[in-house]
């Protein structure tokens, strides 16, 4: 080796750096992908993610009509943490507003409430809380605390407290935090998990083994035979299927023994609505491995479609507390819609019919998806 050859260069780095920016700029997907996973995350922890949430859906069970009852729910809407749905509701109506997730707040005012209060005798008023989130209900429930203590002091004839009774307030405000009266956080954080590892592993895993056919060159096998994309796609599909449910076992297993995550609803009911949710995914590793050149772009892909997922389904954040455009995007997503049957099924017990409400929108996403993948495999084979 020659002195020149020793000596660094500083064309000779110039010309490596130009050449990496050439290759950059054909390789677009890759580029694009790099530039849009840390805008989308901005985006989403800058606006998207809040952990107060305000406007939170309250039904009221009035066991009378009164300027008493009046005040508080005004009270209660005036703080900003409660949307107050119209009209009244039965009790047994509100507890199932309660289990499907219509409602996450339900107040119930005992009959003759006015007059107990006028008594000095301090009744109870009910709230209860849909608890299978506590951090979206943490901040709700010490408001209306708050709120109960001095609600009606406006409204009570002078000199009917003392004022140490009057410091206590005019009635009780009981909480009952249904479904999760401890507020253990892995009773929500658990079930989410199924959704979220399946969502990562069948996107992930479909996308790869396909993408890995195309650059050693057994896709051209396929090319040879009669299989149409149809058949080849869901040839594909069905052994990640029982590689799906093998995970789902798992995981269900560890949340019972280990975690202690109560299962109140039927398993069978669960793992139907899951073969709905693993094909969905899997119908999105296939288009990506359709778009994508090589594994490492399909991987990107998967992160891309992975990262809004978690972030905008209600696995890491209140979903209620995010914006309305949040909402709407994570609302396409199927994993918002699974979480809440993972969670209804295992925590509220929930049946078929009870959480059809939440399995359209998978099947939506599902048909959408494979009609997308046999358009994208066929555009492939040609």
């Amino acid at each position: 080796m020659n002195t020149k050859e020793r000596t660094l260069s500083l064309s000779r780095f110039i010309a490596v750096v130009v050449k990496e920016f050439m290759q950059m700029r054909r390789d677009r997907l890759t580029f694009g992908i790099l530039i849009g996973i840390p805008v989308a995350q901005l985006i989403i922890f800058g606006y998207a993610i809040n952990f107060d949430p305000k406007g939170l859906p309250l039904a009221v069970v009035r066991g009378e009509e009164s300027v008493f009852t009046r005040n508080v729910i005004t009270g209660l809407k005036t703080s900003g943490y409660f949307r107050v749905l119209d009209p009244p509701v039965s009790a047994a109506r509100a507890r199932v507003m309660l289990a499907t997730g219509e409602a996450q707040f339900a107040l119930a005012f005992p009959p003759g409430f006015a007059a107990s209060v006028l008594r000095g005798e301090r009744p109870q008023a009910l709230l209860e809380a849909d608890a299978t989130d506590p951090v979206a209900t943490a901040n709700a429930i010490a408001a209306a605390t708050l709120i109960s203590a001095d609600a009606l002091d406006r409204d009570l004839p002078p000199g009917l407290f003392s004022d140490l009774r009057r410091r206590e307030g005019a009635f009780r405000l009981t909480v009952h935090r249904a479904f999760n009266p401890e507020g253990v956080t892995r009773y929500n954080v658990v079930p989410g998990l199924l959704g979220v590892v399946l969502t990562l592993t069948m996107v992930l895993v479909t996308g790869v083994a396909i993408t890995r056919e195309r650059e050693r060159g057994t896709m051209e096998s396929l090319l040879a035979t009669p299989a149409r994309p149809v058949e080849v796609i869901f040839g594909k599909i069905v052994p990640y299927v029982i590689v799906g449910y093998i995970q789902v076992s798992l995981i269900l297993t560890a949340a019972w023994l280990l975690f202690g995550v109560p299962m109140v609803g039927n398993i069978v009911t669960l793992l139907l609505v899951t073969l709905i949710f693993i094909t969905a995914n899997l119908s999105v590793g296939v288009t990506f491995s359709t778009i994508a050149r090589n594994q490492l772009q399909s991987v990107q892909m998967t992160f891309f479609f992975f990262l809004p997922s978690i972030m905008l389904s209600g696995f890491m954040f209140p979903f209620r507390g995010m914006p309305g455009w949040a909402q709407w995007i994570g609302s396409i997503l199927p994993l918002t819609h699974y979480l809440r049957v993972v969670r209804g099924i295992l925590l509220k017990g929930l049946g078929f019919m009870e959480v059809t409400q939440f399995l359209w929108p998978m099947v939506l996403f599902m048909a959408v998806a494979l009609t997308v993948a046999v358009i994208r495999y066929r555009e492939t084979l040609d």
